[in-house]
């Protein structure tokens, strides 16, 4: 037994995509494998126009996305908190009073929202892409402007081959280079370089060598395509040629607001000296002489992500045992101590009614984890478990999901006082007693024959129920047993293990 399934079979889902541009909410039917829309709402919010110099979300921002927010809020009243899934991207990723924003973001939406990193971000968004093209096997690339990053992603068929992430969007180069929306050809030029310059860094494993199709994702690309057609600047797609063509008449108009051409969205137009000079910086670096249009994004590849997991094919399982097999873990013990941690967690949860339920998924990935820092050194090897897991790039698991296994990771041995500098109050301490207690038990590294083991919870106090007589036949498992006890007294926490009270009154009775 390593943990219950809580897979349902949801006949809809629902993403919804907080973007540094537009916040998108997505709903769509599930038929089999497949994914069709039922619904979709867009909303121009501009999130990223509101971080200042300080990277700090001003007030008038912040009130636009929770307004958006509570609107997408009420289209999704009755949903299945498994059914949706909420993401957002650079915005959040790096504003500094994010974490405060998010409470309230939550609140109006109804659902918690997950904060990914950028090369999840760019896996996200190739899902969705090749979910909504013909396939093939031939590489493409993918290029995905946003608001406040743009994506770079070469994969072959649904699998994504290489990964990145550049701090540069319409929306923050439009505010940068084009103040008010006016246009000069010696800012669309500063704007350019720059973005090659970003460039530069990764150009080498996304030039045309490394693939054969090159695929626009974003509503930027979109809108690219779109005016250069109905204007008459390329036949199909977006062009070096036509992007040229089209900086000419943003010279000529001199402001965005000034420009008349066909095509162009009000809501896009701020953004869009911003947008085109990244894709003709993108298009020079990497050698794209023609890109098509897809319709996918991240949100189709949200929800694809989200019915994987229901159809047991969750990727942040792939990415543990990648992880597994990258730092060498000895296989064998991390299931064993994964099958204990499991079975005590489940013993000392029985009471909840309210209980969450993906919690044994954490408690296994991190039992399966918990050893990957031993590769840096053995001294000290759960920090280096933590910093592992917290800082690295782990495809299909957003940050908030990294610090709750980080955390896990960091707690499961030695002093529990380390934690206490994290959010106590989003630590699940039946999950850090359980893994705790397993690592400990199994610290042998053997098969070893366990006796019945009972624990459950009353109030602050954590009993445990083993064999007196297991326990006289294991002193090196008693003495780590009394030190436990220490250290969850200093928790506010009480560890009863009714056993060595017995043993310590039968010896203080023959010394007598």
């Amino acid at each position: 037994m390593l943990f219950r399934s809580i897979m349902a079979v949801y006949s809809t889902l629902a993403a919804v995509d907080l973007g540094s541009n537009s916040f998108h909410l997505q709903v769509a039917r599930v038929v089999g494998d497949q994914i069709y829309p039922l619904d979709s709402l867009r909303e121009p919010v501009r999130l990223g126009a509101g971080l200042n110099r300080e990277k700090r979300l001003d007030e008038e921002s912040q009130a636009r996305a929770l307004d958006c927010l509570k609107r997408f809020g009420e289209r999704l009243r009755g949903f299945d908190p498994h059914g949706v899934r909420a993401v957002g991207t650079n915005t959040l990723r790096v504003a500094k009073n994010a974490a405060g924003f998010l409470k309230q973001a939550q609140a109006a939406l109804g659902f918690p929202i997950e904060v990914v990193a950028g090369r999840e971000e760019a896996r996200l968004i190739y899902v969705g892409v090749a979910h909504s093209l013909p396939m093939t096997k031939e590489k493409r690339l993918v290029i995905d402007i946003g608001g406040g990053s743009t994506e770079f992603i070469v994969g072959r068929g649904l699998k994504p081959l290489k990964l990145d992430s550049l701090y540069m969007g319409c929306v923050s180069y439009s505010l940068k280079y084009f103040p008010d929306g006016e246009i000069t050809k010696s800012g669309l030029k500063q704007a350019e370089l720059a973005a090659r310059n970003e460039l530069q860094a990764m150009a080498g494993e996304f030039t045309r060598e490394h693939w054969h199709e090159a695929v626009g994702s974003s509503g930027t690309a979109r809108a690219l395509a779109e005016i250069l057609h109905l204007n008459g600047l390329a036949e199909q797609g977006i062009t070096p040629e036509g992007l040229d063509a089209l900086r000419s008449l943003l010279i000529k108009a001199g402001n965005v607001k000034r420009l008349d051409i066909l095509g162009l969205r009000a809501d896009r137009l701020p953004v869009l000296p911003g947008g085109l000079a990244i894709m003709a910086a993108a298009m020079r670096e990497l050698d794209i002489d023609s890109m098509t249009v897809a319709g996918g994004s991240m949100r189709q590849g949200i929800l694809y992500d989200l019915l994987g997991r229901f159809q047991h094919q969750d990727m942040r399982d792939a990415t543990v045992s990648q992880f597994m097999q990258r730092y060498h873990v000895d296989s064998k013990q991390a299931r064993r101590v994964a099958n204990l941690a499991l079975a005590l967690y489940e013993r000392l949860s029985a009471d909840d009614t309210s209980k969450d339920e993906t919690a044994p998924h954490y408690l296994a990935w991190a039992a399966k984890l918990h050893e990957i820092g031993i590769s840096v050194a053995y001294s000290g090897y759960h920090k280096h478990s933590a910093y592992i897991v917290q800082n690295a790039d782990m495809p299909g698991f957003s940050k908030m999901e990294q610090w709750r296994l980080s955390t896990l990771l960091l707690a499961h041995r030695r002093s529990l006082k380390k934690i206490f500098t994290h959010d106590v109050e989003e630590i699940d301490w039946r999950m850090v007693m359980a893994l705790r207690l397993a690592a400990l038990i199994y610290r042998s590294r053997a098969d070893i024959s366990l006796p019945p083991i009972d624990c459950r919870t009353s109030g602050n106090t954590l009993r445990l129920g083993i064999a007196p007589g297991w326990l006289a036949a294991n002193p090196l498992t008693i003495t780590a047993l009394q030190e436990e006890i220490e250290e969850w007294a200093a928790t506010g926490y009480r560890l009863d293990i009714k056993a060595l009270r017995e043993l310590e009154a039968g010896l203080e009775a023959q010394a007598a």
